[in-house]
């Protein structure tokens, strides 16, 4: 009988979480840990709004569904190491940009975060383009 509600809880939070969902996060890029991403996102200041970029490496992603789904973007920015943790359906999010793929071997790059100067760069993967006939 307990089992019974427990699978009836499981099935309300997903229609929970389909109705809160903004389908945003199917029209990002594709990305992973290690490559390079542009951030635009929306500050509210007052009674105004602005678009700031927040471009560095995405050292890891985490969360199960779109709704809960957060990434963790780092930059140097002044000598110093700067992270910020985006939701994946924010509503503040404008879009997300893919400047490089990256070349890593692990899903959360944490050792970045002791490296420094030439040791922190990250590997740009080599893509080829078929053409089609």
């Amino acid at each position: 009988m307990l089992r019974l509600k427990i699978i009836d809880t499981m099935d309300l939070l997903k229609v929970a979480e389909q109705s809160f969902s903004t389908g945003k996060a199917q029209t990002y890029p594709e990305f992973r840990a290690g490559d390079t991403v542009t951030v635009t996102y929306r500050i509210k200041e007052g009674d105004k709004d602005r678009l700031q970029n927040f471009r560095g490496v995405v050292i890891q992603i985490s969360g199960a569904t779109p709704l809960t789904r957060t990434f963790t973007v780092r930059k140097v920015s002044g000598g110093i190491g700067v992270e910020r943790i985006f939701p994946y359906e924010s509503p503040f999010i404008e879009k997300i940009e893919v400047n490089k793929y990256g070349h890593v071997r692990r899903a959360r790059i944490f050792y970045l975060r002791n490296l420094a100067g030439k040791k922190a760069r990250i590997r740009e993967k080599k893509m080829t383009v078929k053409e089609s006939k």
